[in-house]
Protein backbone atom coordinates (compact mmCIF):
# COMPACT_ATOMS: atom_id res chain seq x y z
CA UNK A 1 0.00 0.00 0.00
CA UNK A 2 1.21 3.92 -0.59
CA UNK A 3 1.68 5.25 2.38
CA UNK A 4 2.52 9.07 2.73
CA UNK A 5 6.46 10.11 3.44
CA UNK A 6 7.16 13.26 5.56
CA UNK A 7 10.71 12.83 6.33
CA UNK A 8 12.72 10.30 4.71
CA UNK A 9 16.96 9.31 4.68
CA UNK A 10 19.32 6.33 3.67
CA UNK A 11 21.91 7.19 6.14
CA UNK A 12 23.09 3.61 6.03
CA UNK A 13 24.92 2.56 2.80
CA UNK A 14 25.55 -1.20 2.34
CA UNK A 15 29.13 -2.18 0.82
CA UNK A 16 29.36 -1.86 -2.53
CA UNK A 17 25.48 -0.63 -2.15
CA UNK A 18 25.31 1.88 -5.35
CA UNK A 19 21.53 2.70 -4.86
CA UNK A 20 18.52 2.24 -2.68
CA UNK A 21 15.11 2.84 -3.14
CA UNK A 22 12.40 4.25 -0.93
CA UNK A 23 10.29 2.95 -0.15
CA UNK A 24 11.48 -0.84 -0.85
CA UNK A 25 8.33 -2.00 -1.58
CA UNK A 26 7.61 1.11 -4.80
CA UNK A 27 5.75 3.79 -5.01
CA UNK A 28 5.73 6.17 -2.01
CA UNK A 29 3.27 8.94 -1.89
CA UNK A 30 4.86 12.42 -1.68
CA UNK A 31 3.62 15.92 -1.57
CA UNK A 32 4.65 19.55 -1.25
CA UNK A 33 6.50 20.01 2.41
CA UNK A 34 8.06 16.42 2.92
CA UNK A 35 11.80 16.49 3.96
CA UNK A 36 14.23 14.32 1.86
CA UNK A 37 18.03 13.77 3.88
CA UNK A 38 20.77 13.70 1.58
CA UNK A 39 24.03 12.08 3.49
CA UNK A 40 27.25 13.08 2.24
CA UNK A 41 28.19 11.79 -1.22
CA UNK A 42 24.90 11.00 -2.06
CA UNK A 43 22.20 12.20 -4.31
CA UNK A 44 18.56 11.71 -4.20
CA UNK A 45 16.81 10.60 -7.45
CA UNK A 46 13.02 10.81 -8.23
CA UNK A 47 11.30 8.83 -9.88
CA UNK A 48 7.94 8.59 -11.96
CA UNK A 49 6.06 6.42 -13.74
CA UNK A 50 8.92 5.16 -15.25
CA UNK A 51 11.01 8.21 -15.86
CA UNK A 52 13.98 9.74 -14.37
CA UNK A 53 12.87 13.77 -12.46
CA UNK A 54 14.61 15.91 -10.49
CA UNK A 55 18.02 15.20 -8.62
CA UNK A 56 18.27 16.38 -5.06
CA UNK A 57 22.03 16.78 -3.93
CA UNK A 58 23.54 16.78 -0.55
CA UNK A 59 21.88 18.35 2.27
CA UNK A 60 18.28 18.67 3.72
CA UNK A 61 15.34 19.82 1.08
CA UNK A 62 11.84 20.22 1.89
CA UNK A 63 9.86 19.37 -1.30
CA UNK A 64 8.46 22.38 -3.42
CA UNK A 65 8.23 23.16 -6.84
CA UNK A 66 11.67 25.07 -6.65
CA UNK A 67 13.29 22.15 -6.06
CA UNK A 68 11.22 19.41 -7.87
CA UNK A 69 10.82 21.39 -11.39
CA UNK A 70 10.81 18.64 -13.29
CA UNK A 71 8.23 16.55 -11.59
CA UNK A 72 5.63 19.70 -10.46
CA UNK A 73 5.58 20.09 -14.24
CA UNK A 74 4.43 16.69 -15.08
CA UNK A 75 2.24 16.23 -11.78
CA UNK A 76 1.04 19.33 -12.88
CA UNK A 77 1.06 20.98 -8.76
CA UNK A 78 0.42 24.37 -7.71
CA UNK A 79 3.42 26.21 -6.52
CA UNK A 80 1.91 25.83 -2.41
CA UNK A 81 -0.01 22.67 -3.82
CA UNK A 82 -0.49 19.98 -0.95
CA UNK A 83 -1.67 16.80 -2.83
CA UNK A 84 -0.35 13.93 -2.82
CA UNK A 85 1.72 12.25 -5.84
CA UNK A 86 3.30 8.54 -6.00
CA UNK A 87 6.96 8.31 -7.08
CA UNK A 88 10.19 6.49 -6.04
CA UNK A 89 13.23 7.54 -4.43
CA UNK A 90 16.47 6.65 -5.43
CA UNK A 91 19.80 7.21 -2.75
CA UNK A 92 22.69 6.56 -4.91
CA UNK A 93 26.21 6.24 -3.30
CA UNK A 94 28.54 8.73 -5.42
CA UNK A 95 31.68 7.51 -3.03
CA UNK A 96 34.69 5.50 -5.43
CA UNK A 97 35.19 2.13 -5.00
CA UNK A 98 38.48 1.55 -5.02
CA UNK A 99 40.74 -1.60 -5.55
CA UNK A 100 37.78 -3.56 -7.57
CA UNK A 101 39.30 -6.56 -9.21
CA UNK A 102 39.02 -7.43 -12.79
CA UNK A 103 40.67 -10.58 -15.07
CA UNK A 104 40.89 -11.90 -18.19
CA UNK A 105 38.25 -14.49 -18.12
CA UNK A 106 38.11 -15.61 -20.77
CA UNK A 107 41.65 -14.80 -21.86
CA UNK A 108 42.23 -12.01 -24.42
CA UNK A 109 43.19 -13.41 -28.05
CA UNK A 110 47.04 -12.05 -29.03
CA UNK A 111 48.02 -12.60 -32.58
CA UNK A 112 51.77 -13.57 -32.51
CA UNK A 113 52.52 -14.00 -36.56
CA UNK A 114 55.19 -16.23 -37.44
CA UNK A 115 56.03 -17.53 -33.61
CA UNK A 116 55.08 -20.42 -32.17
CA UNK A 117 50.95 -21.22 -33.29
CA UNK A 118 50.27 -17.91 -34.50
CA UNK A 119 48.29 -16.77 -31.51
CA UNK A 120 48.28 -16.93 -27.59
CA UNK A 121 45.89 -16.46 -25.21
CA UNK A 122 46.64 -14.19 -22.44
CA UNK A 123 45.89 -13.99 -18.67
CA UNK A 124 45.95 -11.26 -16.33
CA UNK A 125 44.29 -9.81 -13.79
CA UNK A 126 44.59 -6.14 -11.52
CA UNK A 127 42.01 -3.60 -10.14
CA UNK A 128 39.85 -0.42 -10.94
CA UNK A 129 38.81 2.54 -8.85
CA UNK A 130 35.22 3.46 -9.93
CA UNK A 131 32.31 5.22 -8.79
CA UNK A 132 28.90 6.82 -9.66
CA UNK A 133 29.21 10.00 -12.06
CA UNK A 134 25.72 10.92 -13.09
CA UNK A 135 23.28 9.86 -10.48
CA UNK A 136 20.43 10.76 -13.13
CA UNK A 137 22.14 8.40 -15.98
CA UNK A 138 22.97 4.92 -13.44
CA UNK A 139 19.43 5.42 -12.31
CA UNK A 140 18.04 5.29 -15.49
CA UNK A 141 20.54 2.54 -16.66
CA UNK A 142 20.67 0.32 -14.10
CA UNK A 143 18.47 1.13 -10.56
CA UNK A 144 14.70 1.38 -12.03
CA UNK A 145 12.55 -1.01 -10.55
CA UNK A 146 15.13 -2.67 -8.49
CA UNK A 147 14.60 -2.24 -4.75
CA UNK A 148 18.54 -1.96 -4.39
CA UNK A 149 21.63 -2.11 -6.87
CA UNK A 150 25.24 -3.29 -5.60
CA UNK A 151 28.29 -3.43 -7.91
CA UNK A 152 28.05 -7.26 -7.84
CA UNK A 153 25.17 -6.49 -10.56
CA UNK A 154 27.06 -5.14 -12.78
CA UNK A 155 30.03 -6.40 -12.19
CA UNK A 156 29.70 -8.75 -15.59
CA UNK A 157 29.01 -5.76 -17.36
CA UNK A 158 32.08 -3.82 -16.04
CA UNK A 159 34.40 -6.64 -17.14
CA UNK A 160 32.96 -7.61 -20.65
CA UNK A 161 33.69 -3.36 -21.37
CA UNK A 162 37.23 -3.70 -19.37
CA UNK A 163 38.26 -7.03 -21.89
CA UNK A 164 37.20 -5.74 -25.04
CA UNK A 165 38.93 -2.51 -24.33
CA UNK A 166 41.66 -4.05 -23.56
CA UNK A 167 41.78 -6.56 -26.64
CA UNK A 168 41.27 -3.52 -28.69
CA UNK A 169 43.79 -1.66 -27.74
CA UNK A 170 46.56 -4.46 -27.97
CA UNK A 171 45.68 -5.02 -31.53
CA UNK A 172 45.95 -1.59 -32.21
CA UNK A 173 49.76 -1.53 -29.96
CA UNK A 174 51.74 -3.54 -32.65
CA UNK A 175 52.51 -6.21 -29.39
CA UNK A 176 52.98 -9.65 -30.85
CA UNK A 177 54.30 -11.71 -27.97
CA UNK A 178 53.62 -11.79 -24.08
CA UNK A 179 56.95 -10.11 -23.06
CA UNK A 180 56.01 -7.31 -25.79
CA UNK A 181 52.36 -6.81 -24.27
CA UNK A 182 54.50 -6.84 -20.62
CA UNK A 183 57.16 -4.03 -21.65
CA UNK A 184 54.24 -1.73 -22.90
CA UNK A 185 52.48 -2.05 -19.85
CA UNK A 186 52.39 1.34 -18.40
CA UNK A 187 51.04 2.58 -21.84
CA UNK A 188 48.55 0.01 -21.83
CA UNK A 189 47.14 1.05 -18.62
CA UNK A 190 47.18 4.89 -19.55
CA UNK A 191 45.33 3.52 -22.72
CA UNK A 192 42.79 1.65 -21.09
CA UNK A 193 41.97 4.13 -18.63
CA UNK A 194 41.49 6.77 -21.11
CA UNK A 195 39.15 4.84 -23.31
CA UNK A 196 36.96 3.10 -20.91
CA UNK A 197 36.17 6.59 -19.22
CA UNK A 198 34.27 7.10 -22.26
CA UNK A 199 32.51 3.69 -22.18
CA UNK A 200 31.77 4.33 -18.80
CA UNK A 201 30.23 7.94 -18.79
CA UNK A 202 27.87 6.24 -20.94
CA UNK A 203 26.72 4.32 -17.75
CA UNK A 204 26.58 7.35 -15.19
CA UNK A 205 30.18 5.43 -14.24
CA UNK A 206 33.89 7.13 -13.70
CA UNK A 207 36.82 5.46 -13.54
CA UNK A 208 39.68 6.74 -11.71
CA UNK A 209 42.61 4.45 -11.76
CA UNK A 210 43.04 1.10 -13.92
CA UNK A 211 45.99 -1.34 -12.83
CA UNK A 212 47.25 -4.51 -14.26
CA UNK A 213 49.54 -7.08 -13.33
CA UNK A 214 52.11 -8.57 -15.65
CA UNK A 215 50.49 -11.23 -18.52
CA UNK A 216 50.86 -14.82 -18.83
CA UNK A 217 50.50 -16.84 -21.50
CA UNK A 218 47.60 -19.62 -21.14
CA UNK A 219 48.85 -23.51 -21.56
CA UNK A 220 46.19 -24.75 -23.50
CA UNK A 221 45.43 -27.79 -25.70
CA UNK A 222 44.42 -27.57 -29.64
CA UNK A 223 41.31 -28.74 -28.86
CA UNK A 224 40.95 -26.30 -25.91
CA UNK A 225 42.40 -23.41 -28.18
CA UNK A 226 39.70 -23.66 -31.05
CA UNK A 227 36.81 -22.50 -28.28
CA UNK A 228 38.86 -18.78 -28.70
CA UNK A 229 39.87 -18.30 -31.77
CA UNK A 230 38.48 -18.00 -35.50
CA UNK A 231 38.15 -20.81 -38.23
CA UNK A 232 41.03 -18.87 -40.25
CA UNK A 233 43.63 -19.14 -36.68
CA UNK A 234 42.49 -22.32 -36.45
CA UNK A 235 43.45 -24.12 -39.77
CA UNK A 236 46.39 -22.43 -38.88
CA UNK A 237 46.94 -24.35 -35.85
CA UNK A 238 46.31 -27.29 -37.82
CA UNK A 239 48.74 -26.75 -40.27
CA UNK A 240 51.57 -26.24 -37.47
CA UNK A 241 50.68 -29.51 -35.85
CA UNK A 242 50.81 -31.63 -39.23
CA UNK A 243 54.32 -29.88 -39.80
CA UNK A 244 55.57 -30.49 -36.68
CA UNK A 245 54.75 -34.31 -36.38
CA UNK A 246 56.41 -34.41 -39.95
CA UNK A 247 59.57 -33.12 -38.72
CA UNK A 248 59.24 -35.79 -35.98
CA UNK A 249 59.32 -38.65 -38.43
CA UNK A 250 62.23 -39.76 -40.04
CA UNK A 251 63.41 -40.57 -43.86
CA UNK A 252 61.20 -39.49 -46.55
CA UNK A 253 59.81 -43.47 -47.10
CA UNK A 254 58.62 -42.83 -43.03
CA UNK A 255 56.96 -39.46 -43.70
CA UNK A 256 55.39 -40.40 -47.05
CA UNK A 257 53.99 -43.45 -45.64
CA UNK A 258 52.71 -41.88 -42.13
CA UNK A 259 50.72 -39.39 -44.40
CA UNK A 260 49.13 -42.00 -46.69
CA UNK A 261 47.84 -43.89 -43.33
CA UNK A 262 46.59 -40.75 -42.38
CA UNK A 263 44.58 -40.00 -45.42
CA UNK A 264 43.34 -43.52 -45.72
CA UNK A 265 42.06 -43.07 -41.90
CA UNK A 266 40.25 -39.62 -42.39
CA UNK A 267 38.31 -40.67 -45.63
CA UNK A 268 37.48 -44.11 -43.82
CA UNK A 269 36.14 -40.88 -41.16
CA UNK A 270 34.33 -39.28 -43.09
CA UNK A 271 32.34 -41.56 -44.55
CA UNK A 272 31.00 -41.50 -40.98
CA UNK A 273 30.68 -38.10 -40.52
CA UNK A 274 28.73 -35.28 -41.92
CA UNK A 275 29.86 -33.93 -45.31
CA UNK A 276 31.49 -30.43 -44.08
CA UNK A 277 33.45 -32.69 -41.38
CA UNK A 278 34.38 -35.17 -43.85
CA UNK A 279 35.01 -32.43 -46.11
CA UNK A 280 37.72 -30.81 -43.34
CA UNK A 281 39.12 -33.96 -42.66
CA UNK A 282 40.38 -34.74 -45.84
CA UNK A 283 41.68 -30.87 -46.56
CA UNK A 284 43.47 -31.58 -43.25
CA UNK A 285 45.46 -34.61 -44.58
CA UNK A 286 45.52 -33.41 -47.71
CA UNK A 287 47.80 -30.36 -46.18
CA UNK A 288 49.57 -33.16 -44.38
CA UNK A 289 50.34 -34.72 -47.51
CA UNK A 290 51.51 -31.42 -49.08
CA UNK A 291 53.66 -30.45 -45.41
CA UNK A 292 55.29 -33.47 -45.57
CA UNK A 293 56.42 -32.62 -49.25
CA UNK A 294 57.44 -29.16 -48.44
CA UNK A 295 59.80 -30.77 -45.24
CA UNK A 296 61.69 -32.79 -47.67
CA UNK A 297 62.43 -30.09 -49.89
CA UNK A 298 63.52 -27.87 -47.04
CA UNK A 299 65.85 -30.54 -46.14
CA UNK A 300 67.05 -31.18 -49.43
CA UNK A 301 68.22 -27.44 -49.99
CA UNK A 302 70.03 -27.21 -46.46
CA UNK A 303 71.82 -30.35 -47.87
CA UNK A 304 72.51 -28.59 -50.91
CA UNK A 305 73.57 -25.70 -49.47
CA UNK A 306 76.25 -26.82 -46.75
CA UNK A 307 77.72 -28.65 -49.89
CA UNK A 308 77.80 -25.37 -51.96
CA UNK A 309 75.59 -27.38 -54.41
CA UNK A 310 72.77 -25.95 -56.52
CA UNK A 311 69.47 -26.75 -54.99
CA UNK A 312 67.61 -29.43 -56.72
CA UNK A 313 63.60 -29.35 -57.62
CA UNK A 314 61.36 -31.79 -54.69
CA UNK A 315 62.14 -35.21 -55.26
CA UNK A 316 58.80 -36.69 -54.91
CA UNK A 317 57.37 -34.05 -57.11
CA UNK A 318 60.21 -32.92 -59.23
CA UNK A 319 59.39 -28.97 -58.62
CA UNK A 320 59.24 -26.00 -56.46
CA UNK A 321 55.65 -25.28 -54.85
CA UNK A 322 53.39 -23.27 -57.27
CA UNK A 323 50.30 -22.42 -55.41
CA UNK A 324 49.12 -20.57 -52.85
CA UNK A 325 48.11 -23.62 -51.07
CA UNK A 326 51.75 -25.05 -51.43
CA UNK A 327 53.68 -21.81 -50.73
CA UNK A 328 51.60 -21.28 -47.50
CA UNK A 329 52.72 -24.77 -46.63
CA UNK A 330 55.98 -23.84 -47.13
CA UNK A 331 55.83 -20.16 -44.98
CA UNK A 332 54.46 -22.66 -42.34
CA UNK A 333 56.87 -25.23 -42.41
CA UNK A 334 59.72 -22.33 -42.23
CA UNK A 335 57.75 -21.09 -38.65
CA UNK A 336 58.13 -24.69 -37.27
CA UNK A 337 61.67 -25.18 -38.07
CA UNK A 338 62.50 -21.01 -36.68
CA UNK A 339 60.72 -22.17 -33.40
CA UNK A 340 62.48 -25.37 -32.88
CA UNK A 341 66.09 -24.03 -33.75
CA UNK A 342 67.20 -25.81 -37.16
CA UNK A 343 67.56 -22.25 -39.14
CA UNK A 344 68.85 -19.00 -38.13
CA UNK A 345 66.70 -16.04 -37.72
CA UNK A 346 68.81 -14.16 -41.02
CA UNK A 347 67.75 -17.31 -43.13
CA UNK A 348 64.24 -17.54 -41.98
CA UNK A 349 63.72 -14.07 -42.48
CA UNK A 350 65.24 -14.30 -46.39
CA UNK A 351 63.54 -17.16 -47.00
CA UNK A 352 60.17 -15.72 -45.64
CA UNK A 353 60.31 -12.54 -47.83
CA UNK A 354 61.13 -15.15 -51.05
CA UNK A 355 58.03 -17.15 -50.97
CA UNK A 356 55.76 -13.58 -49.02
CA UNK A 357 56.67 -12.11 -52.33
CA UNK A 358 55.51 -15.19 -54.04
CA UNK A 359 52.31 -15.04 -52.71
CA UNK A 360 51.77 -11.82 -53.83
CA UNK A 361 52.38 -12.19 -56.98
CA UNK A 362 49.79 -15.14 -56.98
CA UNK A 363 47.61 -12.25 -55.95
CA UNK A 364 47.47 -13.57 -51.90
Amino acid sequence: MPRLIDVVSHPNVGPEELAWREPQAGNGDWRMGSQVIVGPSQAAVFVYRGQVQDVLREGAHTLSTMNLPILASVIGLATSGRTPFTADLYFVNLRDMPQVGWGTNPPIVLETPGKGLGVALLQGHGVVDIGVDDAARFVRQYAINSPSTYLQDIRDRIQSMLLGQLASILMKSGAQSVPDVNRILGELEGAALAMLNEEFQAMGLRIKAFEAKPFQAKAVSEDELRDYVSLDQWERVKRMSIAQTAAANEGAGGTLASAGLGLGLGQQMGNAMNPDAASMQQQLMQQQMMMNQMMQQMMQNQANQQGNQPAAANPSTGSVPQTKEEIQAMIDSLDMKLMNGELSEATYQRLLEKWQARLKELGS
